[in-house]
């Protein structure tokens, strides 16, 4: 075989090779704790950087440039046969050398080539990124950190690859930036592990993103990683700098907050502090259960002989006497079911339990206060130590678990509630002693009014406070449909991040505020008073209104499903409140197409070709390729090259 063909075999390799083949077995090497090679080979595969194409140009950054001024909108809006062909040509090694060598400008005004096609001759250099700050919370600016569109093609696969490798052995207590975990799942990890805690230790790292230490995050990496080439490429990207005013900037610690490797990256750091804690409870932990409260047993005990004297008196009473005798019983083992049965001041059992989410944690202690502060100085030393991190000392506080933590923007406290529950198979118990209980915060759902610009708050000496409702003059130009949208969004938004929240149903007073807030919007868009804006779109008791589309007459309604409380989660799309209610679905025309197999014939084929229409209703259903796609309800058919033919005929 010529060495021309052997390059072309192996781009057809390389072409055709099943993606999520390779994925999942990272995936399962991962598992058996195999050491990793050959990675950079995987980067290089052009269906890699197609696959990373699709999984991030639904991203709110596809719209954002970075340094190099280009967009992954911009790869987006073409054809899907012509990024196939871009790919082909740009992104694989194995092409002529004056066909890949795609130039792109550079901030300094000279060209330089493409990057992708040069990872593997390891010539590939990051653009330094496009540095943006946000506003945080506290009134503090937080630095973002915007990669080239080249740059997020390689950054996708770099975490795809990373966490085939280190996600199957992240610690159970890590749920951000993970597949399947979010905000809610630490969250009910923290109410179903913490029951009976005594303290917090709320945890919070000074700077994390910005001071994570290279020299020890690649040390971590080179456990798992003997590729030094992929090796390299990580540093390349850890040191490429970052440009602010035009002004290129060097970097000496921390990762590029924004960009597609810091949370996967900051999360294998973090893993260490896992293990950590996960060692430290081994040791922490003492005794198996509280020994039992004397006084607890004495009343009990107490109140069996009275029962036991009066079931062999019974037969003797009077209906009054009986009646007197089952109200003292009562009142007797009400007597001693308000005391805990467990010991509290027990020194002989204590222990910890831990959950982290990204670089927030809490840490719930049985014990001592004592303790809790040792544990805090304990793992404070950690950090300064093993991580070269610092923790912030206004955020990481010593809570006791009467009072309320703050973790996720929840309040969390211990409920001391000492009700009775009837539960199958064990008759009448304290069902809420003990149990964590999860409050939304009144300053945060009032803080998103405020942020919203829709309330104003009215305060005199002496008198309640005023809350007015206010219109949007930012919506006032937006076709009413969408202003619905808009606050639709906002309003499901804080809804499924809160919901598991006890007191969630407190959200009927945001919502009374945004719907008011939207009737005056209407009303200054129309010049109309608020009661007129009202009643112009509401039918039986729902705000509709009607807006035109293709496929005819839609209406968008304003929500109102209400407000109940939820105690499962929601995917990882709820650890963001959204600002814009997004109605587009994820594409999966990629997959479909690099099955390469024919939706008509069935045949299995080494290339596919689609045939797609405007609009469903330019469908022949009495064609064999109408009904196939009426059926499944898509304008598009991935077929052979012979089914194609025969449509076109």
């Amino acid at each position: 075989m010529t060495q021309k063909a052997k390059k072309r075999s192996k781009l057809r390799h390389a072409e055709y090779y099943d993606m999520q083949n390779i994925f999942d077995e990272l995936y399962a090497k991962s598992k058996d704790g195999e050491i990793f090679n050959n990675l950079v080979e995987i980067i290089a595969a052009p269906n890699n950087i197609m696959l990373a194409f699709r999984n991030i140009k639904s991203n709110d950054g596809s719209h954002t440039a970075g340094t190099d001024g280009r967009t992954i909108k911009s790869l987006a809006d073409m054809p899907e046969e012509d990024f196939v062909s871009l790919i082909q040509k740009q992104f694989t090694r194995y092409v002529p050398k004056t066909v890949r060598r795609v130039e792109i400008p550079k901030p300094n005004g000279k060209f330089r080539p493409l990057g992708i096609p040069a990872v593997k001759d390891h010539s590939y250099q990051p653009n330094p990124v496009r540095r943006q700050y946000i506003k945080k919370k506290n009134g503090k600016m937080r630095p973002l950190g915007i990669s080239s569109s080249d740059d997020k093609l390689v950054e996708e696969v770099i975490k795809m690859i990373l966490e085939s490798i280190y996600d199957p052995t992240f610690s159970n207590y890590s749920h951000g930036f993970r597949p399947g975990r979010s905000c809610h799942t630490a969250l009910l990890q923290l109410q179903q592990n913490f029951t009976g805690v005594k303290w917090f230790v709320e945890g919070d790292i000074k700077s994390y993103f910005d001071t994570i230490d290279h020299h020890s995050l690649v040390n971590i990496l080179r456990r798992r990683i003997r590729d030094e080439a992929f090796i390299e490429l990580i540093w390349k990207f850890l040191k490429a700098g970052y440009m602010e005013n035009w002004e290129y900037n060097a970097t000496f610690s921390g990762i590029a907050q924004g960009s597609g490797i810091s949370p996967i990256l900051a999360n294998i750091y973090l893993n260490e502090f896992d293990r950590f804690m996960e060692d430290y409870k081994k040791g922490f932990d003492k005794g198996t259960g509280r020994k039992r409260n004397n006084e607890y047993s004495r009343k009990q005990s107490y109140r069996q002989r009275c029962k036991a004297k009066i079931r062999k008196e019974w037969d003797s009473y009077s209906d009054t006497e009986k009646q007197e005798a089952v109200r003292r019983l009562a009142e007797l083992k009400r007597a001693f079911q308000k005391i805990p049965m467990g010991d509290p001041m027990d020194t002989g059992y204590k222990w910890i339990q831990y959950v982290r989410y990204a670089d927030d944690f809490l840490i719930g202690v049985i014990g001592s206060k004592e303790d809790a502060e040792k544990i805090k100085s304990d793992i404070g030393r950690f950090f300064e130590e093993t991580l070269k991190l610092e923790l912030s000392a206004e955020k990481t506080l010593i809570t006791n678990s009467d009072d309320k933590a703050r973790f996720l923007g929840y309040d969390v406290t211990v409920c001391n509630d000492s009700a009775l529950k009837k539960a199958k198979g064990k008759g009448t118990v304290k069902a809420y002693t003990g149990k964590i209980k999860l409050y939304l915060p009144k300053e945060k759902w009032v803080g998103k009014l405020l942020g919203y610009g829709v309330l104003k708050i009215v305060s005199r000496a002496g008198e309640k406070e005023v809350w007015k409702p206010l219109q949007r003059n930012d919506y006032i130009f937006l076709p009413v449909h969408e202003m619905v949208r808009k606050y639709n969004a906002q309003i499901r938004g804080i809804y499924n991040y809160y919901r598991l929240a006890s007191n969630v149903s407190v959200l009927n007073k945001f919502h009374y505020v945004m719907e008011y807030s939207l009737y005056k919007t209407v009303a200054a868009k129309y010049r109309i008073t608020m009661t007129k804006a009202k009643l112009k779109y509401t039918k039986n008791k729902e705000f509709k209104v009607p807006y035109k589309t293709q496929k005819g007459t839609k209406y968008a309604v304003l929500y109102n499903e209400g407000f109940r409380r939820v105690k499962y989660a929601l995917g990882s799309y709820a650890d963001i409140i959204p600002e814009y209610e997004q109605m587009n679905k994820p594409k999966e025309l990629f997959f479909r197409y690099k099955a390469n197999v024919c939706e008509m014939c069935g045949a299995y084929v080494p290339a596919v070709k689609v045939y797609q229409v405007k609009s469903m209703s330019d469908l022949d259903v009495n064609t064999e390729w109408g009904a196939i796609m009426n059926k499944k309800k898509r304008k598009t058919l991935v077929v052979c090259g012979d089914c194609y033919d025969r449509i076109h005929k």
